[in-house]
């Protein structure tokens, strides 16, 4: 597994690099050609082609000049030829230093081995929104608001 990773982390920044050169055809290519890709707003991509469709009208608008920074948080092997892999990150303009804390995002990729290399058959994109943590204010507002909503609707005493 020890180069499959290494080969799947190489992969995996091509996809960074491209995403930064705003080449959505050399995005696209990286993933499967029935890849399912699903994006932090839950839309879902459905074939390379659409991918780099969709990424060609964001690159030559909203992400112009954007890149993409991140790393590769694991590579596991689920079973021969396929891998999972998880990254963090997210897109920065030139006039930013460093990811926005609202724009960080978790990603997950299902890759499987074709041919010589690898090639992603699916992606999941979803953006960092961790729960205050318990006991604190904002938890216990966010407790008692579901409380609330429950006892207008019925469903507790």
């Amino acid at each position: 597994m020890a180069t499959d990773e290494a080969e799947i982390r190489e992969h995996l920044r091509a996809t960074f690099e491209a995403w930064s050169r705003g080449d959505a055809r050399a995005f696209a290519a990286l993933f499967a050609p029935e890849v399912d890709y699903v994006m932090f707003d839950g839309s879902l991509a459905r074939g390379r082609a659409e991918v780099e469709r969709g990424h060609a009208e964001l690159f030559a608008t909203v992400l112009r000049g954007t890149c993409l920074r991140g790393e590769v948080t694991d590579v596991r092997r689920i079973a021969e030829g396929v891998a999972v892999a998880h990254a963090i990150g997210g897109a920065v303009w030139p006039w930013q230093r460093e990811i926005p804390a609202d724009r960080l995002s978790r990603q997950t990729y299902v890759l499987v081995r074709a041919g010589a290399g690898w090639t992603i058959t699916a992606f999941h994109n979803t953006r960092v929104r961790p729960l205050p943590p318990p006991g604190s204010l904002g938890f216990k507002l966010f407790a008692w608001f579901v409380r609330l909503r429950l006892r207008l609707r019925g469903a507790i005493g």
